[in-house]
């Protein structure tokens, strides 16, 4: 990178950095505080799956139009109302504002994750795909990991508004890095290329993103599932504090974003789709041992676990997705459909584990997550079987001609 690209880039990691902390602040304390409110687990896995819902529908469009009109705008947009969210969390007086909210958090969620993730693509270069989206993606996840156990700590110390206060100012700073220090829209990589993106139906017909996007939506349903019912399994069934609720839930991020930049490092030199599938593998098992969990301890170690797989799977499937959108021109719209998969699986996840809840018993929500793991990880298997996605390059492997 040169001087101006690590700009970008470091502006990039602390604005989201920032954000996303002050997001995670509140992940945590919404199912419980809902649950008190009388929120059956239809209603919590509603909460959740409103952000995920409003995220679907217009992560398409945001991604889409900041390949064709740049990132800049989207970004500052969608972190300014990051903060203003934050003052109608305070605001509110029930669970059904709790859904409306979400839903309105989860547009302005639309503008930043997939254009954020789409600027630093534009400015990676060749070769080094997993070690740049593995050191970036490492703001997202540690961010997200301190935000739960920090949101346990105000709770316990102050109060559930002091939470939402910290969220609104962890965002401003993001907008505000943002605003000043990202180069005019007009300097933009994206901009000055002047190129159309591809259509959208050979990206949807992509078999290498395919398998991308299940493996993805598998992941996050898994994360879906542990943020919205680990809390209220470890407070029903082992009376965790809210700030032990917090460690549970900062663990798997936190263990996954630590692991970033050495595993997105090796992405750069081993084989990409024997990392994806490990991943895949370890992450199925820690979200099965949910359901033998004993205690704290258990729990702990179950999310450690789970950390891992992500750690392994998560930078070599992103350093895929910038060679896949490299190629075609459209970094946005590439972004943009995992992110889909991403808030698809944190809807499926949260939504499903809900039924579970109400029909079944908790523990059975973990299970469920485990077989979608499984699930994700085959498709993945299927939909890439003959694809490179190592060393820079996703080239399509042809078919072996019999001699003879």
């Amino acid at each position: 990178m040169n001087a101006t690209d690590r700009k970008i880039f470091g502006t990039l990691f602390f604005s989201i950095f920032a954000a996303v902390t002050g997001v995670g602040i509140v992940v945590p304390l919404l199912p419980v505080y809902a649950h008190d409110l009388g929120a059956s687990g239809l209603y919590i896995g509603l909460i959740f799956g409103a952000f995920s819902l409003s995220r679907t529908f217009f992560l398409p469009y945001f991604g889409r139009l900041s390949d064709i009109k740049g990132r800049k705008p989207f970004i500052i947009t969608g972190l300014f109302f990051y903060a203003v969210i934050s003052v109608a969390f305070i605001l509110s007086t029930g669970v059904e504002s709790l859904i409306g909210i979400r839903f309105i958090q989860g547009i302005a969620s639309a503008m930043i994750m997939p254009v954020v993730q789409a600027y630093v693509g534009d400015i990676t270069p060749k070769g080094k795909e997993g070690w740049v989206m593995g050191l970036f993606n490492m703001s997202l996840f540690i961010g997200l990991s301190a935000g739960p156990l920090i949101g346990g700590v105000i709770k316990d110390r102050f109060s559930l508004q002091g939470a939402f206060i910290c969220m609104g100012t962890m965002s401003i700073v993001g907008f505000v890095l943002s605003l000043v220090f990202l180069p005019p829209r007009a300097e933009e990589r994206v901009v000055k290329k002047g190129r159309p993106p591809v259509g959208w139906l050979k990206i949807l017909t992509d078999r290498t993103i395919a398998g991308l996007f299940f493996f993805r939506l598998a992941y996050t349903a898994c994360i879906g599932i542990i943020w919205s019912f680990l809390p209220v399994f470890a407070d029903m069934e082992f009376s965790v504090s809210a700030s032990g609720i917090g460690i549970l839930v900062m663990l798997g991020v936190f263990v996954s974003g630590v692991m970033h930049v050495p595993m997105g490092w090796l992405a750069d030199q081993l084989n990409r789709k024997a990392m994806i599938i490990l991943g895949g593998l370890v992450t199925t098992g820690a979200v099965y041992a949910f359901t033998h969990a004993n205690g704290f301890q258990d729990m702990f170690w179950a999310s450690v676990v789970f950390g891992i797989g992500g750690g392994i799977s998560m930078p070599a499937l992103m350093a895929a997705a910038v060679l896949q959108g490299n190629r075609s021109s459209a970094m946005g719209s590439v972004m943009a459909l995992l992110t889909v998969g991403h808030s698809l699986g944190m809807l499926i996840g949260s939504l499903l584990a809900g039924v579970m809840m109400d029909w079944f018993q908790l523990r059975q929500a973990f299970v469920l997550g485990a077989l979608i793991m499984a699930t994700g990880t085959v498709l993945f298997v299927a939909c890439t079987w003959r694809a490179n996605l190592s060393r820079g390059t996703v080239a399509v492997v042809p078919p072996q001609i019999p001699e003879g």
